[in-house]
């Protein structure tokens, strides 16, 4: 199984897809949205355990919305109890791609700190909302090096986890062959991923000028629309197998 090559066309395309996807059912779209940022944001507050935690399952919650989208496009309703399919099938795998993300994000501030950039390193993973910008700033220029270090290393990881947890679920594939298929098909796209990275660049622009409303219609489109550029760009998976039943 290889990724597609595709036109840069196509980026526009999975937005396009997306909200066709989003507009069959909006309501519990905006609702399924909201259970997942609640939950993220209320595991995340529990002490040392919560942050990890919500990295390990991000892959498993993830494929319920993918699930969604499949149960969509097969003509069937969706429905909030498909938000629990990677809890069902393929778990540990699942779990297994949070890990390595996990893992591949320490691994990645460690390079950053030997790099010079230990100040924006503790900045980094304080993860604290208020951060002083002038301490950021000041923080980010002594780090150097280590910040184009940073920013090189997580877009690779990134690539690499954009598809995994779909082709880990749907294709059966391992974690590590998951994401190697997932970084080839991003590098063998990278006209229509720079057209997608634009476009939702701007219309997140937009989304926040009212009062931020326009995002409950922009974060379900950014699943709908990666569930959408994975039809497209590995295209013998589009149809295969059923959306399971949330029953």
């Amino acid at each position: 199984m290889e990724p597609r090559h595709l036109e840069a066309a196509h980026g526009w395309a999975w937005i396009k897809q997306g909200y066709a996807l989003f507009i069959k059912a909006p309501l519990i779209w905006i609702i399924l949205l909201l259970i997942c940022v609640f939950a993220a944001v209320a595991l995340s507050s529990v002490p040392v355990v919560g942050e990890p935690l919500v990295s390990l399952l991000m892959p498993v919650v993830l494929i319920g919305l993918m699930v969604g989208c499949r149960a969509l496009q097969q003509g069937e309703e969706l429905e909030l109890a498909y938000l629990f399919s990677g809890f069902k099938q393929h778990t540990a795998q699942l779990v297994t791609l949070g890990g390595i993300a996990l893992v591949g994000q320490f691994l990645i501030f460690g390079l950053m700190i030997l790099a010079g950039g230990k100040e924006l390193v503790a900045i980094l993973m304080s993860a604290q909302p208020d951060i002083d910008q002038e301490v950021l700033s000041q923080a980010i220029s002594g780090a150097g090096i280590s910040v184009l270090v940073g920013i090189a290393l997580f877009f690779l990881l990134m690539m690499s986890m954009q598809f995994a947890p779909l082709l880990v679920f749907f294709n059966n594939t391992t974690p590590l062959q998951a994401m190697q298929l997932s970084l080839r098909a991003f590098l063998y796209n990278i006209g229509p991923m720079l057209v997608y990275g634009l476009t939702f660049f701007f219309l997140a622009i937009l989304a926040s000028l009212p009062v931020m409303l326009g995002w409950l219609i922009l974060l379900p489109l950014v699943f709908t629309s990666l569930y959408a550029s994975y039809c497209d760009i590995f295209p013998a998976e589009k149809l295969t197998g059923s959306a399971p039943h949330p029953n």
